[in-house]
């Protein structure tokens, strides 16, 4: 197999092409609590596609019947990606992915076999030799139905290099034609991992003839520079999931490789296929699917990845982005919010805050915004747009919001019948105060409802996120709801003890944003 090399127009320098493995929904759904509807993975196929990966790894064949018609249905129906069926150095396993795939425009399998002594001393129970006589059979068994064999010796990093290299030998002379060395257990450095490829590259018959790909997990938190380090030694491919999802500490991460190579393409010469706007939506739909959190300092797609409370930085960033941000979120389709507003925060950041829902003020206007505000971050930590349009309001003496919620009364309980919200609105320019009702199967839903009839704004729900900031009785959540408005997106927070109460804030604000943007 050869190597695809690109070059690119802005300079003379030639860039390997890294194809881009993912297995969010094989390796990623084995992460505990992660496990995914056939219907879901289909859904979830189908972005990754969109998103530009090479290969997909749907799932494990022969686990369940679900599992089977998850990736027969994704093999029908994706074609411009190359479809992966995953089995353990088994027959039966083979032949699951086998007719799982069959359809598939383009596929290959997978099989894998542990290669480490302590593997095969506890787990298998076997010997080198009889290890390695299993793995040529099943390359053989799997060789009369598929072209492309991709062959992995589970626990690489750990195993004696004499024996995965006699064990990559065996594969290849049996068919394998690309060679996976994964760090299973998270456990190598960089400089061990890529050293391991080169030996493998160099001194095993035949290594120079296949492709290599690196499987990595996080346990250590170098999945991503084991990668970098194995892109370095030859390999063409790279496995990872989507937030990093998988066993333990997880999988290396396909936004934060991806971008490692976006960023520094010239340091690393490699380039992928990926298309860089499609990785926060893909992030967000993963992330509710398997009901996984993004960490709030995640790379490349957690909350605070590209937004700064600092003083100093917000003035940097105000003037030029590039003071303290290395990428573009937007370029990403991560929404524009590089600005939080808390204690750390200056009077620049805040009267540009401001600005951008056209409330004007002098020098002294905002001195008095800014020393309110200061009260207000002591507590609150972060202050959300709708408080700081409120010291503004207390300020001038104006009501800048179209729209305040003034009551709010709900039902919850543990009955099964329908809950009812009833809202009191007030609307700036007419002062008319007025009740609303909403219903839902939940308070939230019902609140929601309401507040749809009684703000006439012309955007879909998208989206409600709600954070314990604290513990015990005076416990605070925090509430950020999204919407979406001709393919814009407006987000209202709110901080509150009441967390439906928060909820019902953060969606007028968000409202309140949107009408205040577009006037």
């Amino acid at each position: 197999m050869t190597t695809n090399i690109m070059t690119t127009s802005n300079n003379e320098h030639a860039y390997k092409r890294i194809r881009i493995f993912d297995t969010t929904l094989r390796d990623g759904e084995q992460s505990p609590g992660a496990s995914l509807e056939p219907s879901q993975k289909i859904i979830l196929a189908r972005q990754l596609a969109k998103l530009g990966v090479d290969i997909i790894e749907p799932g494990f064949a022969i686990s369940s019947p679900g599992e089977f018609a998850a990736i027969q249905q994704v093999s029908r129906e994706l074609h411009n990606v190359e479809i992966v069926g995953f089995a353990r150095a088994v027959k039966a396993d083979i032949d699951a992915a086998v007719r799982a795939t069959q359809d598939a425009a383009r596929r290959r399998l997978h099989l894998f076999i542990s290669s480490s002594d302590i593997h095969l001393d506890f787990q298998l129970r076997k010997s080198r030799e009889q290890v390695l006589q299993i793995a040529r059979e099943m390359v053989a068994y799997g060789k009369q139905f598929v072209d492309e064999i991709e062959f992995s010796p589970m626990d690489a990093s750990r195993a004696g290099r004499e024996f995965v290299i006699e064990m990559v030998e065996g594969v290849i002379a049996e068919g394998a034609t690309i060679i996976n060395l994964p760090d299973t257990l998270g456990y190598a450095m960089p400089e061990e991992y890529g050293e391991m490829f080169r030996v493998v590259r160099q001194q095993a018959r035949g290594g120079d003839k296949v492709s290599y790909s690196a499987h990595c997990h996080n346990d250590l938190g170098l999945a991503v520079a084991n990668s970098l380090a194995a892109i370095r030694a030859g390999a063409t491919q790279i496995e990872v999931t989507v937030n990093g999802v998988g066993e333990r500490a997880g999988n290396c991460s396909l936004e934060e490789l991806v971008m490692a190579i976006e960023t520094r393409k010239e340091a690393i010469g490699a380039v992928t296929g990926i298309v860089t706007s499609e990785i926060y939506e893909t992030s967000r739909m993963v992330s509710r699917a398997m009901n996984f959190p993004i960490a709030y300092n995640k790379p490349v797609v957690g909350r605070n990845a590209f937004q700064h409370e600092s003083g100093i930085h917000q003035d940097g960033l105000l003037k030029n982005r590039n003071t303290y941000e290395i990428m573009d979120p937007e370029a990403m389709g991560i929404p524009r919010s590089m600005i939080v507003l808390g204690k750390h925060s200056g009077r620049h950041a805040i009267k540009h805050r401001l600005s951008e829902y056209g409330i004007m003020m002098d020098s002294s206007q905002l001195e008095d915004v800014y020393n309110r505000f200061i009260e207000k971050a002591d507590v609150l930590k972060l202050v959300p747009d709708s408080v700081l349009i409120g010291l503004a309001s207390e300020t001038t003496e104006t009501q800048h919001d179209p729209y305040t919620l003034l009551d709010l009364q709900v039902m919850a309980g543990s009955a099964d019948s329908i809950r009812t919200a009833t809202i009191t609105i007030r609307e700036r320019d007419s002062q008319e105060v007025k009740s609303y009702r909403g219903t839902g199967a939940g308070p939230l839903e019902a609140v929601i409802h309401g507040l749809q009839e009684a703000i006439p704004v012309d955007a879909e729900f998208e989206d409600l996120e709600l954070h314990s900031l604290s513990t015990g009785e005076d416990a605070r959540g925090e509430a950020i709801v999204s919407i979406v408005h001709h393919n814009e997106r407006y987000r209202g927070t709110s901080i509150h003890k009441d967390i439906i109460l928060a909820a019902a804030q953060a969606f007028v604000a968000s409202c309140n944003q949107l009408l205040m943007r577009a006037k």
